[in-house]
């Protein structure tokens, strides 16, 4: 327990933020390193090829972990990065399959702008950072499971009701505030279909899946974080990436 957790938050402080990209990936990583962030490589040298460039031409980087946490082998991170005092800010949610030594073996991301202004007025990272160890994960991937599939996959926005509060705080920065507001993003264009659910992973009152959906003639890839609380989705972040062409790739692609 843990091990993937300190190797995760390992290569992203001291290897990315601190700059010491080779040692961090070296002692981090196992015996494979499948990397689906497209504009990376496989391996520690796809690591190493994009990271060193950049930490040279970002000297100053801001990374906060706001969120971190497992599922056995799986690990979740959501870090905010303020690069060269602000002058580029992005949120990132990670996804990390590990080894029994919490060796890092495979790696999913997205990465988007952080958005200062959201429809629904809360910010697009705070928020609820800590897990509560105390509730019933598996009750709260049941609960998130059955919604992905019933609302969002079958579309069967009638349901929104039985599995979301009716006051859900929303952090996703295209998305009003409230029942009302989610109700209202979902029926719109922008939200289109999610076509594919990826993986789903929660601890405590945290659930996040990764997923594919597809609006205005775009695949995008999505993180979905969500807070249970009563039997209840009570909090929402979300984080996509829009799924460029393949000759752009710099591995197997996003998924």
């Amino acid at each position: 327990m843990g091990k993937g957790l300190d190797r995760v938050r390992d290569i992203y402080l001291d290897g990315i933020a601190g700059g010491n990209a080779r040692a961090a990936v070296l002692r981090n990583t196992g015996h494979r390193y499948t990397q689906h962030s497209t504009g990376v490589g496989d391996g520690a040298e796809g690591f190493l090829a994009f990271f060193e460039p950049f930490v040279a031409r970002n000297p100053k980087r801001d990374i906060e972990i706001v969120r971190l946490f497992e599922d056995g082998p799986w690990v979740f991170c959501n870090a905010y990065q303020s690069l060269n005092d602000g002058a580029a800010r992005w949120v990132t949610m990670d996804m990390f399959y590990t080894d029994p030594d919490g060796l890092i073996l495979e790696h999913w991301d997205t990465i988007a702008p952080f958005v200062a202004t959201t429809v629904s007025g809360a910010d697009m990272v705070r928020g609820t950072s800590e897990v509560d160890l105390g509730a019933d994960t598996a009750a709260s991937k049941a609960l998130v499971l059955e919604y992905t599939k019933q609302v969002l996959q079958e579309r069967g926005h009638g349901k929104l009701s039985n599995f979301v509060s009716t006051d859900i705080v929303q952090h996703a920065a295209p998305i009003g505030a409230g029942l009302e507001g989610l109700a209202a993003w979902l029926a719109a264009d922008e939200a289109g279909s999610y076509d594919m659910l990826f993986h789903l992973m929660g601890q405590g009152d945290f659930v996040m899946t990764y997923g594919k959906r597809h609006a205005r003639e775009k695949d995008i890839a999505v993180f979905d974080l969500y807070r249970v609380e009563g039997g209840k989705i009570v909090e929402h972040w979300m984080n996509e990436e829009e799924i460029g062409p393949r000759e752009a790739w710099g591995n197997s692609g996003k998924f």
